[in-house]
């Protein structure tokens, strides 16, 4: 199998091209990445010198590349990660968002289509389904109803693929995941931002009264179920892939606290996110079904090897919060504290 991975060298990209290569040994994967803040070759360490293992530097919205890619390379299948995923930076300008969740997830369907690309998964995420009052959860039946520009992009997105299934005929499946933590996140996000400012013994800025649930999903095991969908989902269904661990995000940075051995001083409520989901749920029933898939790695298992790893390597922490990084922090977090009001559009 040819196998076109994009976005790989962001932080689950690269954990799926890992796994693939350690899954499949007959498997060729090319990894397509425009190697934006999120997008590091340094997470790709591991398989540069693996002759299966080949790197694209490009963008998913040049559509000249992209159709040249799946002919030259014979691709038979593609794994879609390549995204804007952060929320935050959604509201601060959604313009990014459009061009690569939207206009590059049209641009992979049509040159699929045009090549005739035997198989075609997107993943998605469960923000799309937005708001879930407990005690229900989402299954895959559930209305779309985003809250945010970045999960509103995702679901135009899902129902683009969708749509080209039933138009165009093309073999595409959707997974819709939980939030993921683990070695290689950008620290942006809630876990990998909280070791971070933890380990350096900075603060901990908490949106709102951080009660905010969310299902946690370790990254290797996100992995495990793409790939399972990819060879066993039905051509025109969604996936949704959960950890079975839903926290509130206080209780969450508690136990990040408990394993660094950090005080619970550090932790600072700040200004919520504008439109923020109160909880995550997902129903995966479906997936075990049909894929036998289910999480293999407990939260508090998974927490301390990823604390272990930003611990181990700080001079990859150093370098990613550097520059660009360290700008988007101070927009997105100066405010927050002093006047509680979204700022205009900035980035």
């Amino acid at each position: 199998m040819n196998l076109l991975v994009t976005g790989g060298a962001g932080f689950i990209g690269s954990a799926f091209v890992r796994y693939a290569l350690a899954q499949s040994p007959s498997a060729r994967v090319f990894t397509l990445d425009k190697l934006t803040y999120a997008g590091n070759l340094e997470n790709l360490a591991s398989v540069q010198s693996d002759p299966r293992h080949h790197f694209i530097h490009g963008d998913i919205c040049d559509a000249a590349l992209i159709a040249s890619l799946l002919h030259d390379r014979r691709i038979d299948a593609v794994v879609h990660l390549a995204a804007e995923s952060h929320v935050d930076r959604s509201i601060l300008s959604a313009d990014e968002f459009i061009a690569t969740n939207v206009r590059g997830t049209l641009t992979l369907l049509d040159a699929a289509r045009a090549a005739r690309i035997g198989r075609f998964l997107l993943v998605s995420t469960d923000e799309v389904y937005g708001d879930i009052e407990a005690p229900l959860a989402a299954d895959e039946t559930f209305p779309l109803r985003p809250s945010s520009p970045y999960a509103a992009s995702k679901a135009a997105a899902d129902l683009l693929t969708l749509s080209y299934v039933r138009t165009f005929g093309l073999p595409a499946v959707i997974t819709r995941a939980s939030n993921n933590y683990g070695p290689y996140q950008f620290p942006e996000k809630l876990i990998p931002l909280m070791i971070s400012n933890a380990i350096d013994g900075s603060s901990l800025p908490v949106y709102g009264d951080g009660l905010q649930v969310r299902d946690w999903l370790y990254v290797d095991d996100h992995c495990r179920g793409i790939w399972e969908v990819l060879q066993h989902g039905r051509e025109g269904e969604v996936y949704n892939i959960g950890g079975n661990c839903a926290l509130t995000n206080r209780e969450v940075i508690r136990r990040v606290l408990q394993i660094v051995g950090a005080p619970e001083t550090l932790m600072h409520s700040v200004a919520d996110r504008p439109g923020h989901d109160r909880r995550y749920a997902l129903n995966c029933d479906k997936t075990a079904r049909a894929t036998g898939f289910a999480p293999q790695v407990p939260f508090d298992v998974g927490l301390t090897q990823t604390v272990r790893w930003y611990r181990d390597n700080v001079d990859w922490t150093s370098r990613v919060r550097s520059g660009e990084y360290r700008k988007y922090y101070l927009k997105n977090y100066g405010w927050r504290s002093a006047t509680g009001a979204v700022p205009a559009k900035q980035m």
